[in-house]
């Protein structure tokens, strides 16, 4: 998801300690008039089991506008349980640190490999339970709590992505439960083929545990601005890890008559029952973990790896044919895309599965930093000559000019929305084929034209493309974005930068005009209509292309993964069929 600073700055914003149960809507409620009873009674989920509270059915006025974050309670009395590690990723046989707060006496820790079953590795009841004081800025530098527990991991435990379920009881009997995270990479890379690397950089972007992200927080002079540099070190939001089954995706799937709103279904649901409003805008539970579970199943071996795992050893791909990243894959340091590079260029091949390549990022000291459209005005490296290189902006912005389509075969801003809210919600949510005898196409019976993937919806939230024309009814890359004339378009789907206002009844719009300012001025060098009108209308692409000795292979949509998770079988073929020739 693009830029949202400017679109949040005058939104009410929640007081961080006025959080129930770790459900961060309250305060919302409380900053737009209503009173504090009313507000929980309104607000807290109603169909959750750790909420006592009154059932939320509708859209609240204008609360794709509001700000709301979990922060854990100074009372003691009030039951939370919160816990992190230290790092993203561990290698098989180390000691992995997790810190836990909670106003609980005792609590439970399980730990399982997420798979295509739930693996059971560690599990330990009755652990002395300790509330520790949680600083303001936490999302910054972290909570900074002690090492409650230290977990041994063991050769024995397959490389994959681990939960960590922590159970606390109140002395009602009421029982909450919070999700850590960690990736287990292999003691030694190359065991398998293929290396998925989890799109973690994108998760830490979006996590506002604690009162920030790169999207809204409580930063700045007004306590309500994002921050461009947040912690690494601290807990998950509610959502990124663990979701019951049923929970509402980005995309508006349904039908939408003459005359109607649009309509943020994860928004509605995300401040109605507490849960962290980006909660299905990047994470485990909602991306990467639909792709672990279908490939287990299909009996693909794969090592698993952070992305911070490249950031600081580029040369770990080496040993593998192919790398495969998916789902929502918006943020990237430079060393990360250096080692993607090196890789492919080196012979590998990249399968990506995922979308919405922006922005550029960096890392350092347990911190992720992305200053994003101020960059050019606050990112300190940027009137540093040697460092101005790693300015935290957009790839595509003449600051930088390292389109991404030179990397990933796509650009994020010649795509961006499909079929959320004014964006195309009566779109197909399918791609449509323009070449159908490419190979990834392969034993489909796809014909010229024909849509797939509508079912599971699979073009949006957010999808990459190219600026691109028509030749005798097939897409071809015109160039003019920085990407190569020879990268084939497969298929498309419509997206775009700007939200369509029609002026129905009851409209309130969550992007906007995303990111079509910044992009303008970024892009082409100066926000008017004319240089808007070039960047208005974008698509989704599937795209391939050779890159160096390598090969690339891009879907370049967030929600691919869906058509994973519920079985399309045009999705299950395609995916099998690039997998397999990149193994090969």
């Amino acid at each position: 998801m693009t830029d949202r600073d400017d679109k949040t700055k005058d939104a009410p914003v929640v007081g961080r300690r006025d959080v129930l149960r770790g459900a961060g809507a309250v305060g919302a409620m409380a900053a737009a008039g209503f009173g504090a009873n009313q507000a929980r009674a309104n607000v807290l989920q109603a169909n959750d089991a750790n909420s006592p509270f009154g059932e939320f059915r509708d859209q609240w006025f204008a609360n794709t506008h509001h700000s709301w974050f979990e922060f854990p309670s100074a009372d003691p009395d009030v039951l939370h349980i919160y816990g992190y590690t230290d790092e993203t990723s561990y290698a098989q046989g180390d000691v992995v640190d997790v810190h836990v707060s909670t106003s609980a006496a005792t609590y439970d820790l399980t730990v399982y490999r997420d798979g295509a079953q739930r693996d059971v590795v560690f599990e330990q009841t009755g652990l002395p339970g300790v509330h520790h004081t949680t600083p303001d800025d936490a999302y910054l530098n972290g909570p900074r709590w002690p090492v409650s527990i230290e977990i041994q991991s063991s050769a024995d435990w397959r490389s994959g992505g681990y939960v960590i379920e922590l159970r606390a009881a109140g002395t009602d009997g009421q029982e909450i439960v919070q999700h850590g995270f960690f990736v287990l990479r292999p003691a030694k890379a190359g065991a398998n083929k293929i290396a998925f690397v989890l799109a973690t950089t994108t998760w830490q972007a979006y996590n506002d545990w604690g009162g920030s992200n790169f999207y809204e927080g409580v930063a700045g002079p007004d306590g309500n601005a994002f921050s461009p540099i947040t912690s690494t070190r601290r807990p998950w939001a509610r959502g990124f890890i663990f979701q019951p089954p049923g929970l509402p995706r980005i995309i508006d799937t349904a039908p939408r008559p003459i005359g109607s709103k649009p309509r943020y279904p994860t928004l509605d649901y995300a401040y109605a029952h507490g849960y962290c409003k980006y909660f299905a805008g990047a994470g485990w539970a909602s991306f990467d973990s639909h792709f672990a579970r279908w490939a287990d199943g299909e009996g693909y071996g794969l090592d698993y790896f952070a992305q911070d795992d490249l950031h600081r050893n580029p040369d770990l791909l080496k040993p593998y044919k192919t790398v495969v990243m998916v789902g929502h894959d918006e943020y990237h340091t430079q060393e990360e895309r250096e080692a993607l590079d090196s890789f492919v260029e080196a012979g590998g091949n990249l399968a990506r599965f995922g979308a919405n390549v922006i922005w550029q990022a960096r890392r350092e000291d347990g911190q992720l930093i992305c200053y994003k459209a101020r960059a050019v005005d606050e990112d300190p490296v940027r009137n540093d000559p040697a460092r101005k290189h790693t300015l935290t902006t957009a790839w595509e912005a003449m600051d930088l000019n390292l389109p991404p389509a030179l990397t990933w075969g796509v650009n994020g801003l010649r795509g961006v929305y499909m079929k959320m809210g004014g964006f195309q919600p009566r779109a197909t949510g399918g791609y449509t084929v323009y070449r159908p005898k490419h190979w990834a196409l392969e034993g489909t019976d796809l014909y010229y034209g024909d849509v797939f993937g509508q079912d599971a919806a699979i073009a949006g939230y957010e999808g990459d493309g190219l600026a691109y024309t028509f030749r005798y009814g097939q897409p071809y890359p015109t160039g003019e974005d920085g990407a190569s004339k020879d990268i084939e378009i497969i298929a498309m789907a419509l997206a775009g930068m700007d939200e369509e206002d029609h002026g129905n009844p009851e409209t309130y719009l969550y992007a906007r005009d995303g990111d079509l300012s910044f992009s303008a001025k970024a892009i082409l060098g100066a926000d008017t209509e004319e240089n808007r009108a070039k960047l208005r209308y974008g698509s989704g692409m599937i795209v391939n292309m050779s890159k160096g000795q390598g090969e690339v292979f891009n879907a370049a949509t967030t929600d691919w993964i869906s058509g994973l998770r519920d079985r399309d079988p045009f999705v299950e073929i395609i995916t099998r069929n690039v997998l397999n020739k990149f193994t090969a």
